[in-house]
């Protein structure tokens, strides 16, 4: 997929309140669970059940709608690994990769001001 057309379903997905980047930011990753999955993928976890394995606990309905979610706004898109069930594998697209810089400001920030927040080591994403 190409960065125009990950743009272009970021646009068409999002509802806006505003044209404040910050709420329209929110509006795409702001829930309680979008950043840890995001998280989780540059982890390098891409099947479902590696996420269910997260500290955090996110339930299966959630996970579900969360995916579908990034997956129309752009940010990440599946491929099936297995066809009998279908089961899909997660990767973020460039645009969900584009946000390693942010994910990295928040925990440099936690590790500063939150005590107690662990220090993770940086993967490369696939």
């Amino acid at each position: 997929m190409s960065i125009k057309s990950e743009i272009r379903k970021l646009n068409s997905s999002s509802f806006r309140r505003s044209a404040c980047p910050i709420a329209c930011v929110l509006d795409v990753i702001g829930d309680k669970w979008t950043l840890l999955i995001i998280r989780d993928l540059f982890r390098n976890k891409h099947r479902y059940s590696q996420f269910l394995e997260s500290d955090e606990g996110i339930t299966t309905n959630i996970l579900a709608e969360r995916l579908q979610r990034l997956e129309q706004s752009g940010l990440v898109h599946k491929t099936p690994y297995q066809i009998n069930p279908v089961r899909y594998e997660y990767h973020l697209t460039n645009t969900g990769k584009s946000l390693e810089p942010v994910v990295w400001a928040i925990v440099e920030w936690a590790n500063k001001y939150i005590p107690g927040t662990y220090k993770p080591k940086r993967t490369k994403v696939a």
